[in-house]
């Protein structure tokens, strides 16, 4: 009968969540490369350059891919004949490495967990617990699967009932432009089909852990419907043109992956669940015989790709910044930031509107200042910040009126899509907001130069800091008019498609 150690299940876990933080699965980088050659937006493709080369920054210098370090998922096969050699429960020992992964002193990852979640939500300070998910096989050994989930793409999962004669494919082509680009696109789609509702969404969860095959795929043909299906969606959602981080362009998905279930007789559940540009997984076994650790990727095999700003870059200086040069800025256009910006999201957000309605002076002069949603990963071995992407903007839509309005706030900095309330007031305000690259979290840190503290100090990475930046790259998302480049850029890329496609071969 195998032991599983306690200290060798630790060992393994917090190993395997090191390693998936700052190395992407090679399939991924390998698809992304292959998108990045055949992309012909010029806006989808600098944004693919963006995470191709914070890639492999990450991998070399071992730092978070993202500033969002995730929700630890882990996936147990647990041989019978197998014992676990501990006093605590597998979820205490699971836990466990989680905790020493997330506090490594030499690459200590953003802690975003918190308890209580109706209420008080109170961050648990290092990650844990995670969701643990366990099947008793037939063996003499433990299979591992460790991922960890950004909220940004979990956020976007979907489910539905449907009838038994609904399309499929119908649901999953209405649904996926509802998600809009705060999952960061490209990535994967996960679905699952069947069981019951909660069933159908871990059969999409599961199925993200699968490598991505979707050329190989192609290349041989599908064997069954199931594979067929998989075909069509990744064609049907790329025609949409949604493209990288909803800007538009060839490829919105690299992958489709399809688990299946018995289900009622009267019942079609359909769960769908993306995994974004910072896909983070990892497999391991262990037998008894030690802790498992994951071998490194060669840095050769990485594209070579190094992002550089593009020409036609507008450089701005935002200790002068006015509604007037805001005012000529275009969708699209591209911006390199220079000077010093305001950070604040969520649960800053909820404070400054706390304030104002009870009529108390605010800790930080927004006037005139330009804001950066995002949370940053804590700094080490002498960095500025650690890395520090942009959250999704629309969590703070409800806010933007407010802000504009009470603060004076002239522009804002976030990932993805705004929805319309924001869009209005945005238009209403004269402001803007411009896009940073989700997925590009520790080429956007680099840019920054000096970080500290404001306000709120104990919100931990939700704090107001202030951050100087030098050349940070971002995209003019929605202009002082109103216009917005996620609203404009699929459909022209849609049209676009849609001739490609009818001047192919049959």
């Amino acid at each position: 009968m195998p032991i599983i150690r306690e200290s060798d299940l630790v060992e393994s876990i917090a190993d395997a969540l090191q390693f998936i933080s700052y190395f992407h699965p090679m399939d991924y980088i390998r698809a992304l490369g292959a998108a990045y050659e055949k992309e012909e937006s010029p806006a989808a493709k600098d944004a693919i350059a963006q995470i191709l080369t914070n890639s492999r920054m990450c991998a070399e210098g071992h730092r978070p891919i993202c500033q969002d370090t995730g929700i630890v998922t882990i996936f147990v096969k647990w041989g019978q004949a197998c014992l676990l050699e501990s006093d605590r429960s597998l979820q205490q020992v699971v836990d466990e490495g989680v905790r020493r992964a997330y506090l490594h002193p030499e690459n200590r990852l953003r802690a975003s967990i918190v308890d209580d979640p109706a209420f008080a939500r109170r961050n648990t300070k290092d990650n844990t617990p995670s969701v643990l998910h366990v099947e008793m096989v037939p063996g003499d050994k433990v299979d591992i699967i460790v991922a960890a989930k950004g909220g940004g793409s979990e956020n976007k999962a979907k489910f539905a009932m449907l009838n038994p004669s609904e399309s499929i494919i119908d649901w999953v082509l209405e649904t996926v432009p509802k998600m809009g680009a705060g999952w960061c696109p490209p990535g994967m789609l996960g679905i699952g089909i069947g069981g019951t509702a909660e069933q159908a969404m871990l059969l999409a969860k599961k199925s993200l852990m699968d490598p991505i095959d979707m050329a190989e795929l192609k290349a041989r043909g599908p064997a069954d419907p199931v594979e067929e299906l998989r075909v069509k969606l990744h064609d049907e959602v790329n025609a949409l043109g949604i493209g990288a981080q909803g800007l538009g362009g060839l490829t919105t998905v690299l992958d489709v992956k399809i688990e299946t279930w018995p289900t009622h007789a009267a019942s079609k559940p359909i769960a769908m669940i993306p995994n974004c540009a910072a896909t983070r997984h990892a497999h391991f076994t262990l037998t008894g015989n030690g802790p498992a650790y994951l071998e490194s990727p060669k840095l050769a095999d990485w594209p070579n790709v190094a992002w550089q700003p593009s020409k036609e870059s507008k450089r701005v200086d935002l200790d002068t910044l006015t509604k007037e040069e805001i005012a000529a800025w275009q969708p699209g256009d591209r911006l390199l930031l220079n000077g010093r910006m305001l950070t604040g999201r969520d649960a800053a957000h909820q404070r400054i509107r706390s304030l104002l309605a009870a009529g108390e002076p605010l800790p930080v002069s927004f006037a005139g200042r330009v804001i950066y949603y995002v949370g940053p990963v804590d700094p080490v071995a002498g960095e500025v910040v650690g890395p520090a992407g942009p959250t999704t903007a629309t969590r703070m839509d409800g806010f933007t009126e407010m802000m504009l309005a009470d603060t004076g706030l002239i522009a804002m900095v976030g990932k993805a899509e705004r929805g319309p309330v924001a869009i209005e007031a945005i238009r209403r305000h004269g402001a803007a907001y411009l896009m940073a690259v989700g997925g590009a979290a520790y080429l956007v840190a680099r840019a920054i130069k000096d970080a500290k503290v404001l306000a709120f100090e104990d919100l931990g990475m939700e704090a107001i800091y202030e951050f100087e930046v030098q050349d940070m790259p971002v995209t003019v998302a929605v202009d002082a008019r109103g216009e917005s480049v996620h609203h404009l850029a699929p459909l022209v890329w849609r049209d676009k498609i849609a001739k490609m496609r009818a001047t192919e071969p049959a």
